[in-house]
């Protein structure tokens, strides 16, 4: 199915998610096949609330192929990083995912903001 008509929309939803990342890949948001909806991602924020400078991976899986929003982005130690801010939209279509993962379990709260559009 295809993306919505965003200039006929019957929803806009907000919603934030977050995850505490791990060395494992993890998804934050799917918007799974056939949802006919589009997700407005606002905001992705990285913050690291350990002692330790700490390798993080944040990453658009689209289908099964991979593009990287960061790759390896070092998170400084009790720092708070904006990956993605307002002014800078990214939409993850139908069948898309944004996912994360650190070189250190549990040291950084991923966080983003986004809008459900249908």
């Amino acid at each position: 199915m295809a993306a919505p008509n965003i200039v006929a929309l019957s929803n806009i939803v907000a919603h934030t998610a977050a995850i505490n990342s791990t060395t494992t890949m993890a998804n934050i948001i799917v918007n799974g096949p056939n949802t006919a909806t589009s997700c407005r991602l606002n905001t992705i924020i990285l913050a690291n609330y350990s002692g330790s400078v700490v390798q993080s991976n944040v990453q658009l899986n689209r289908n099964g192929t991979v593009y990287y929003l960061a790759g390896n982005l070092s998170v400084p130690s009790y720092s708070t990083l904006v990956l993605l801010a307002k002014d800078t939209v990214l939409y993850l279509e139908e069948n898309d995912s944004l996912q994360a993962n650190t070189s250190a379990n549990n040291a950084v709260t991923v966080t983003t903001s986004y809008e459900l559009i249908s």
